[in-house]
């Protein structure tokens, strides 16, 4: 973008239509890149006492449950844009990450697995490696946007 000398990402929210309209105008407005997606809106509510656990009513909701939705999103926003993408939801091992990667996702953020093991985004890069050099590939770039159709 013109007004930053700093690459501007943007993250979009899964709360829409058609995440592709979203993508497509991120990037005609400049957008150096594309992270998705942002939590689903969800809502709980206490069965007891009928009213819902959140003082919010409804929240975002987050981590493996998510991570379906996000790949599909990952994946069709990949065929969409030509700027790169972030893949974001549900990430908890290398065998998640690598979901994203072979979609087409230039690179994935890792979230909620932080939360129940401290050392997830090592784990995760050690289990890239593991994968490439067990697969004879010289890098992560060999596998990214390798999905094939049925």
């Amino acid at each position: 973008m013109e007004q930053s000398d700093r690459p501007v990402i943007v993250k979009l929210s899964p709360n829409v239509t058609d995440i592709r309209v979203m993508a497509r105008a991120v990037e005609k407005a400049g957008a150096d890149g594309i992270s998705l997606i942002n939590t689903l809106t969800g809502m709980a509510i206490d069965i007891e006492i009928r009213l819902p656990r959140l003082g919010n009513i409804s929240g975002g909701l987050s981590g493996p449950a998510i991570r379906p939705v996000a790949l599909h999103m990952v994946y069709q926003v990949v065929k969409t844009v030509n700027i790169p993408v972030i893949g974001i939801g549900g990430i908890m091992d290398y065998q998640d990450a690598l979901e994203f990667l072979i979609a087409g996702a230039k690179a994935v953020q890792v979230g909620t697995a932080n939360f129940v093991n401290p050392r997830a985004n090592l784990d995760i890069i050690e289990g890239l490696r593991t994968f490439c050099q067990e697969q004879g590939m010289s890098g992560i770039d060999e596998i990214i946007g390798t999905v094939r159709s049925r």
